[in-house]
Parts: structure tokens; C-alpha cells; sequence
């Protein structure tokens, strides 16, 4: 089964941010690789890559641990 890799980004970035309403996520690549770009409103960005950094790493790890359930990469951009 595969996972969902931008609906699973949308519902973890949702959890995080004030303004949802203001969440975008493009998907690109193909069948072996997945790129994601995050878009959030500006207020959030902070919330979104978190401290050095770290609810960024987070959220990358957990999408690559669905990605590797289906034998795929992920890479996740956080566009400002």
C-alpha cells in the first residue's frame, strides 16, 4: 500500500501552524522519488522549521519513514 505522502504532509503541518488556510503542498517526481514543497503562511514558518531547525528534521524523518515502507525517497522543501 502506498502511503500518502502529501496528505500526510498537509495533516502533520496542519497540527503545527495557526493559519491552515494558508497551507500549500505541491507534489513532483515520479514512481521511485517524491518531492514536496511546503508553502505556509509567513506568521507560521517559524512553527513549520521550529528550533535549529528541529520540527523541520522531524517532519522529514517521519516522511521518509512512510516513503521507505514503499521503497521511495521523499525530499521535503519548506518554501518561504
Amino acid at each position: 500500500m502506498r502511503a500518502n505522502l502529501p496528505e500526510l504532509t498537509r495533516e502533520l503541518a496542519k497540527a503545527l501552524v495557526d493559519y491552515p488556510e494558508d497551507l500549500f503542498v505541491e507534489t513532483s517526481g515520479d514512481r521511485d522519488f517524491v518531492r514536496i514543497e511546503l508553502e505556509v503562511a509567513e506568521e507560521d514558518l517559524g512553527r513549520v522549521i521550529g528550533r535549529s531547525g528541529r520540527t523541520a528534521r522531524a517532519l522529514r524523518q517521519i516522511l521518509s519513514a512512510a516513503a521507505d515502507q514503499d521503497e521511495r525517497r521523499v525530499s521535503l522543501d519548506i518554501l518561504e
